[in-house]
Order: structure tokens, then sequence, then C-alpha cells
């Protein structure tokens, strides 16, 4: 017995059918202990730092004693995370555990319970997966109809997760179109606290399926005891936080609103993964966490480093032509850059793409627009040496357009009902729950591709939510699984899609930053961060995402001044400073920049190619928060040798004789000296005086940066290089 729960601690691989009472899933710094034993109910005991000795957790009073995953039916005062109805109209599961089973894998280990209901043939299977080098634990369920007769699913949680009641702060993030992801944190009173959206598609605008909670006092970035979650779904989702005196239990998984489903005999209803952190390092601790996860397992190639794009939407909007197209690769291509994207309007020859109002589903070049169609911007591309992207929307139609008119039947919609229309009073969305849909979603990026195997990068955009709660495909007592069946439809076609080109670059885009979840990103290099390009309001929403997902996926552009949202006129230093803290890009028509800009560009581009590796495979420190109200905000990147930074400080606030805090960095080795380079000065022949200047880790860390003086304007910012001194 002794040795079996030595070999959990340990996260070796064993498979037991009579099993001791605790397990340990831990990672390296973290672990998770719950009770089983044959016959009885799954027991959540501990969540937190790393536990040696299981006795620990009993004697300190540490144990939670609450079930893993609480079914409804039975002592119907808790939380339930489950509901469903049996076929004899019975509504109640009375789960017990069967066995528990945990084996290692290259990637880490995985444990799972398998319960089974006393009396029907339902059997729930909780996993909990570690990974390699990661503090994350994720966990999901499958639930397994195991008899004859359909069953209906109410409540399908993925993860149950108790939480010690103290003064318990929370992070989250709320938004709209344009000012998606702004960080609200606030302390969680008694009651609940809800994070959902139910939009269908575009789900990230209003909130994101992301969250942090401390155990111990208002949120810090660099000390504190604090557990960070995030669920890996695209869909419609509910994040429940329900605290009382004694604990918070956190629910989350699929919004089961509108979602009953039939789960017919011998199937099986899987969830979405739920992955979750610990860190006794704050906020800072869980990011890190997080991002060293997406990199290694939920980003498409998450590290592989991601090339400097031009995207021409702000340039010329619909107006696409084979001239303009050209030129802006050639203006792009002299100032350094690496890849150029052309955005939406090259498509449609019945109803050509000038606005929103036609064409979506028609995916065929624009004769009157581009006369050498495809090939002939890749030549462009060629001459130009630099790499070509393209701007899709597989997943609607317009009402005004050859699709529609063919196949009515492939639209979202309910028959004795006017149609819903979106964006241009015409936009549709298309039905992916019929495998006919998913083919012709598949097909355009297949056309493309194999027409033309040069196409470096797609940008893949969702500009609705699902309007009407109607499909064609499904049966009329299966329209209830309309919203789970979408995105089982969509992952289909992603999976289809990187089966046959895992080289595709793919950005994932939703009229800005609707979809920014790890549910989509595995199928994507990178996310459009917001449709807003404006650097003041990126350093909010940017410095918000980056709590959870990493600077390599955030795509970050300079826009033109006066900015295209907000019509704020700001430097472009202060504009390239901004970017160059996620993947630098740009969203500009060159012919409109000055010789001095592009000269400017020219320099920033260069220097952000030297900087590349850290800023997107490095270990991001936040430093000053906008959210502060101090006057600026500052963070930076640290290699894992530490050897090398990168810092960034923007004046978000301006007036004479302002106080300004210094900039304490974080996460250099205090025992050596670092040598400081301006990256991006006004002038390349008058750097800041910080420039060449050689100060110890322990100095930076411990005294920070004076930067008063060197912000003395509006929109003043600093981008800083450092090196070890060998």
């Amino acid at each position: 017995m002794r040795k079996k729960v030595l070999l959990a601690i340990l996260g070796l691989s064993f498979t037991s059918a009579v099993f001791s009472k605790d397990y340990v899933v831990s990672t390296q710094n973290t672990s998770l202990i719950f009770k089983a034993e044959k016959g009885k109910k799954s027991i959540f005991q501990y969540y937190g730092s790393k536990i040696d000795n299981i006795s620990d957790v009993y004697n300190a009073g540490l144990n939670m004693n609450m079930e893993t995953y609480p079914a409804f039916g039975l002592n119907n005062k808790l939380e339930k995370v489950v509901a469903i109805t049996q076929p004899d109209g019975n509504m109640s599961l009375d789960l017990v555990v069967d066995s528990v089973e945990q084996i290692k894998d290259e990637n880490g280990s995985k444990t799972v319970i398998i319960l089974k209901d006393k009396i029907y043939p339902v059997e729930i299977k909780q996993f909990f997966r570690t990974y390699t080098n990661t503090d994350v634990i994720s966990t999901w369920v499958e639930i397994c109809n195991n008899g004859k007769k359909p069953i209906t699913l109410y409540q399908f949680a993925s993860a149950y997760l108790p939480v010690y009641r103290g003064e318990n702060w929370i992070n989250h993030m709320h938004g709209t179109w344009a000012a998606e992801h702004f960080m609200e944190e606030e302390m969680l009173t008694n009651g609940q606290k809800v994070i959902s959206n139910k939009y269908g598609l575009d789900n990230t605008k209003t909130d994101n399926p992301s969250f942090m909670i401390s155990l111990d006092g208002k949120l810090n970035e660099k000390t504190g005891s604090v557990i960070g979650g995030t669920l890996a779904w695209t869909g419609n989702y509910k994040i429940k936080l329900n605290a009382n005196n004694q604990n918070v239990t956190v629910t989350a998984g699929i919004n089961e609103e509108n979602s009953h489903y039939i789960l017919n005999g011998k199937q099986t209803f899987v969830t979405p993964e739920f992955a979750m952190t610990y860190s006794n390092s704050g906020k800072g601790g869980v990011s890190r966490e997080f991002h060293k996860w997406a990199r290694n397992y939920k980003l498409h190639q998450g590290n592989r480093l991601h090339e400097i794009l031009l995207n021409s939407w702000e340039g010329v909007y619909f107006k696409v032509n084979q001239q303009e197209m050209n030129n802006m690769m050639e203006a792009f291509s002299a100032m350094g850059g690496e890849l150029f994207v052309m955005d939406d309007g090259w498509f449609g020859n019945k109803y050509p793409r000038n606005n929103a109002q036609s064409s979506l589903g028609d995916w065929e070049v624009c004769k009157e627009k581009l006369p050498e169609g495809i090939g002939g911007l890749l030549e462009s591309a060629k001459k130009n040496n630099i790499k070509f992207g393209i701007w899709i929307e597989p997943e609607m139609s317009n009402t005004k357009s050859e699709l529609f008119e063919k196949h009515p039947d492939w639209i979202m919609r309910i028959d004795n009902r006017d149609l819903t229309t979106g964006r241009g009073q015409t936009q549709v969305v298309l039905d992916l729950t019929n495998p006919e849909v998913q083919d012709f979603a598949f097909g355009i990026v297949d056309k493309l591709m194999t027409e033309f195997p040069q196409i470096y990068y797609m940008k893949w955009d969702d500009n609705s939510c699902l309007m009407d709660y109607g499909s064609s495909y499904l049966p009329k007592d299966r329209q209830s699984h309309l919203y789970i069946e979408y995105q089982r439809g969509l992952e289909n076609v992603l999976k289809r899609i990187r089966a046959k080109y895992p080289n595709l670059i793919m950005q994932a885009c939703a009229g800005g930053g609707g979809r920014i979840t790890y549910g989509i990103l595995p199928y994507f290099d990178e996310f459009w961060t917001s449709d807003n390009t404006d650097a003041i309001q990126r350093i909010y929403m940017q410095w918000s995402i980056s709590n959870y997902y990493p600077a390599i996926a955030m795509a970050s552009h300079v826009s033109a001044t006066k900015n295209h949202q907000t019509g704020r006129i700001v430097p472009i230093k202060f504009r390239f400073d901004v970017a160059m803290s996620g993947r630098l890009g740009m969203e500009i028509q060159p012919k409109d920049m000055t010789a001095a800009e592009k000269e400017f560009s020219k320099r920033a581009i260069k220097a952000y190619k030297s900087i590349r590796p850290v800023v997107q495979l490095g270990d991001l420190y936040r430093l000053v928060s906008p959210y502060d109200n101090k006057g600026l905000a500052s963070l930076m990147y640290v290699t894992p040798e530490k050897d090398r930074s990168v810092v960034f400080v923007y004046k978000i606030s301006h007036l004479i004789d302002m106080k300004l805090p210094y900039i304490k960095l974080d996460g250099l080795d205090e025992s050596k000296l670092y040598r400081i380079k301006d990256l991006t000065p006004n002038n390349e022949k008058n750097p800041c005086r910080l420039n060449g200047k050689v100060i110890s880790g322990k100095t930076l860390m411990e005294q920070g940066l004076n930067v008063k003086n060197l912000l003395k304007n509006q929109y003043s910012s600093l981008a800083l290089e450092l090196n070890i001194v060998q």
C-alpha cells in the first residue's frame, strides 16, 4: 500500500485495480491530492504547493473533503457539475469510484478516476493531466452512456475546484469590440461570480474564459498565492465562482444554457479541457507557467519565431487592386518587412467584394481587381523577397452571394422565421454541423493551397456571432446540440487543414479579439488582439491578455496616426515600442508615411529582429501596471538563461513635473552586470543617457531605473536591451 502511494507521489506509471486511498498529481512545484476508494465518493483534498508527504495535508488541516465531481440528485444543497435524466425519468446520479489509473507518457502523466453510478449504466471518467516542465494541470471528463437507451445531459462541466476561503480576489477580463480584454480585479464577496458568454462563435469580445484567484489578499505581480484557470473551448462557456464563509468552489465548462444534449446508448460525451496552475509568486508566476505551457503544448508550432508582417486592411480597406498590393509589398520590403498579408476585398466576380454587404462564400479572385490573380501577387512577393499571406472568412456567407443562391440550406436559420443578418445587413453563418459545409470550408483553404502552395499565411476571420438558432442538418430532436456540434464541426475542419498543411501559418481573428482561447489556438499560430490598433489602448489590452496568453501569439501592429479607431495622434516611436512587446507587425499604408517615418521603421524593424527570440520566447515580467494610474506602464522579457532582457516603458499620462516611479526590473541574475542598449532612439546618433551604461542585476532589481528625465514629453517611451557583460 505504501509503495503504491509513493509511486503516485513520484508520478511513476502504474495501473491499479486494488488501490490506495490517497493519490497525488504532481508537477515540479505543485500538487493536487484526492482520496479515492472503491465503492465510495472521490474526494478532493488539496491543490497548492508541492507536497512531499501526504500526511502533512491532514496534520495541518488543509484537506478540503469535497467531492471531485459532484452530481445532481442527492444532497442537493451543494454546487453540482453534472446533471442528467435517465431513460426512466430519474434525474439523479450516485457516482462512486470504480478504479483509478495513473499513467506516465512522454508529455507528462495522466490520472483518471473512473466513477460509476450505483444503479444505472452511466460511467464518468475524470481526467487530470500534467505537462512536463510546466506547473499546469488540466482536467476534463468523459461521460459514457453504457446502456442501450438515450440519456439527456443538462449539466456537464469540465472541472470542479474547491479553493480555500480567505481574502480572495479575482482577475478576469471584460470588454466589447475594439475594447476587448480590459482587466478587472475585485474582491470576491460571498455569493456567485459568473464569467460566461453565449455568442456561439466570437466568444471573447465581452469576456474571456480565464481567471486568477488569490488565496491571501489583493492580487500582486510578484508575491502571494494565486490559482489561475483557463478553459480550452471556443464555444459558449461558463465559469462560476461560488463563495461562502467556508470555501470557494469553481466550476468551469461549456455553457449548458439551451444546450441540453441527448446521449445515445454506447456513446461518450467529452468535455473541453480546463487548465489550471498555482504559484506562490503572484500573478507573474501564473502567467509565466501558462505561457510556457502554451508555447510547448497548446499553440501550433508554439516555439517557432514569427515573422514581421504588413496587413493591408487599414492601408486600403476593401480597395484591393494588383498595383496597390505590389506597391505595399515593395515599400514594406524596403523597410525590412518579411511577410505581406492581403486582407478583405480580393474576391467575388458576379458580386465583387467592394464592401461588407456581399461576396462572402464566393472564394474566387476578383478579375477586375486582380487581373494577374494570386499568381501575380506571389510573383511580386518573390521579386521583393517577401512572403505572402491572404485573408479568408470560411464560416460565413452574405445573402448577396452565389453561395447563398446555390445553397440556402447551408445557412444557419429557422425555417418559419425571418432570417437575421449581421455585418453589412447581409452577413449570415454557415451551418458547420453539416459535413457538406465542413467540406466546403476545408475546400476554401485546400483549393488555395493546392493552386498556390507558396501561400505562407492565412488570416481566418469570423465577423459574426451565431445569430439564428436553427440547423436544417440536425434532427428536430437534436436542435439543442447546435452550439456544441458547430464547434465540433469547426474543429473537424481545422484538424483536416492541420493534417494536410502543418506548415501553413494561421491567425485566429474574430472581428478583432473575439476568439482568444486555448480551444482554438492548437490549430493557429497567433491571434489578432483587437481591431483597435491605437497604441495607448493596446497597452491596456495587451497587458490584460498577457496574464494568460504569450507574446509570441499576440499580433501587435503599428498603425497610422491619427489612429483610425480613436483619432489619437501618437509618435511613431511610441507606436513601435508598444507593438514590439508582442508579435510585431504593421497595419498602415506605406505611401502615406513620411521619409523620416520610413527610416525610423527600418531601424525599429531591424532592432526587433535582434530581440525577437527574447520577446517571443522569453519569460514575461510585468513591472508597472497601466491600471495602477502611476503615469506609466512597464514590462520586460528575460531569456531563461537570464543573459538577455528587453525592457519597455511607456508614458501614458502627461503633466508638468509629474512624479513617476522608478522602474524596478525583475528576473535578472543579481550577481551579474548588464550593459544597456537603447533600441529605438528617435535619433540614431543620440541615444538616451542609459545607452552603454553597465549596471548590476542587483541594483536594477532592488533600486531600479530613474526614467523621469527620459520621458519628458507626452507619449514618450523606451525600448531597452540588456546583455550580460562577460
